[in-house]
């Protein structure tokens, strides 16, 4: 894969929600276009490996989720070249008639100046698998930040073995298969080329050596099931279903590989009163006519309590009023409380009332509406 960021929606031209059949086309579409046998240009290679790559993700239901979610650093932390142009996505590049996809490949290299295309299976120590969990948060560690404490069961280093997988006391001795490399050398001739896949011993799983009595504990794996507790900064501002990664804290790999990582996707709680807009606040607020006509003050909830909230006189419905810097901090700014105002408009009136009303319409000089029938259907 290329060392530089991809986007494999933005390479195969097509929307974040496409279809399956939405990027089957895109990618056929694209690999008629650059298919190295139709296309002489430059780039014509690196373009067709690049939306091969995109659509070997993206037609894939688990590959897609991961790389949606972690992007193209997901992608490498899980899977190898290998991996990705799998079986099946092979079996659908032959369907769509552009030949085989290792013979192609195989070209690309040789044509580089190989003459030996080697595809290595990972050996040795593997990386911890990544691990996923969720947390809730609250508006106001959003707005504000805070220090949460998760628990999160993981795969951890044997306490008995030491993550040898060996019962204590007892020794390994040498794979008599690979000789101690860990690994089986595969060769292939393929045209002018020579293709060499290197793969895991399947005697030994890769480790060179065989243990004779396994670890009781962990049952010759050498990792055991923990539950760790984590502190975890919340940065103000986070966003609702955004991810904060904690690098090292996910599962130690097998025979002293290095840890994955913790992927933390946030979850804000709904606030009862307060709605989240950016980085401001929005509450809505119904006062009596009365109030709306002649001013007053009302209290209204915040993330820190109640605050007071001048009413000017002849506020209108739908009139939104500002509580300075009583909204979410991020990157340096702070947001605003914005308070839409309704006006509520009583449904039953007694007489005295409807009189009362009816007295400050002719006052106001608002008896005229009477010609259209308004009059009698309101009071």
């Amino acid at each position: 894969m290329a060392g530089r960021k991809k986007d494999y929606y933005e390479i195969l031209g097509v929307p974040r929600n496409a279809t399956k059949e939405e990027i089957k086309r895109a990618f056929r579409r694209l690999a008629l276009k650059y298919h190295p046998d139709r296309n002489k240009s430059p780039e014509a290679e690196e373009k067709f490996k690049e939306i091969s790559e995109a659509y070997a993700v993206l037609s894939d239901d688990e590959k897609r989720r991961i790389y949606d979610a972690y992007g193209v650093d997901g992608i490498r932390g899980r899977y190898t070249q290998e991996d990705i142009f799998n079986t099946r996505f092979k079996d659908l590049f032959r369907d769509f008639g552009f030949g085989d996809f290792d013979d192609l490949f195989n070209r690309f290299f040789r044509d580089f100046g190989f003459g030996t295309f080697q595809r290595t299976v990972r050996i040795g120590p593997k990386r911890g698998r990544d691990i996923e969990t969720t947390m809730e948060v609250t508006l106001k560690d959003v707005a504000y930040g805070a220090e949460k404490e998760i628990e999160v069961p993981r795969l951890r280093r044997c306490s008995v073995c030491g993550g040898t997988g060996a019962e204590p006391g007892t020794g390994e001795r040498t794979c008599p298969r690979c000789g101690g490399t860990g690994r089986i050398e595969h060769r292939r001739v393929s045209g002018f080329a020579q293709m060499i896949r290197i793969v895991p011993c399947d005697r030994c799983g890769g480790r060179g050596t065989i243990i004779e009595h396994p670890c009781k504990n962990c049952g010759g794996s050498g990792l055991e099931k923990k539950v760790a507790k984590i502190r975890v900064s919340i940065p103000p501002g986070v966003e609702d279903g955004s991810y904060l990664i904690l690098r090292g804290e996910g599962e130690d790999g097998e025979r002293g590989g290095p840890p994955g990582d913790l992927y933390i996707r946030v979850r804000v709680r709904p606030h009862p009163h307060l709605v989240r807009q950016g980085l401001d606040l929005l509450h809505e607020a119904e006062i009596d006519f009365p109030l709306a006509a002649l001013g007053g003050k009302i209290r209204v909830p915040t993330l820190d309590g109640e605050a007071e909230l001048e009413i000017p006189a002849g506020t209108q419905s739908g009139t939104i009023l500002r509580l300075r810097g009583k909204g979410i901090r991020a990157g340096g700014r702070t947001g605003d409380e914005l308070v839409r105002i309704t006006v509520r408009v009583p449904k039953r009136l007694t007489r005295r009332q409807r009189e009362l009303i009816k007295e400050l319409a002719r006052e106001l000089g608002v008896d005229r509406v009477k010609k259209v029938g308004w009059w009698r259907r309101r009071f």
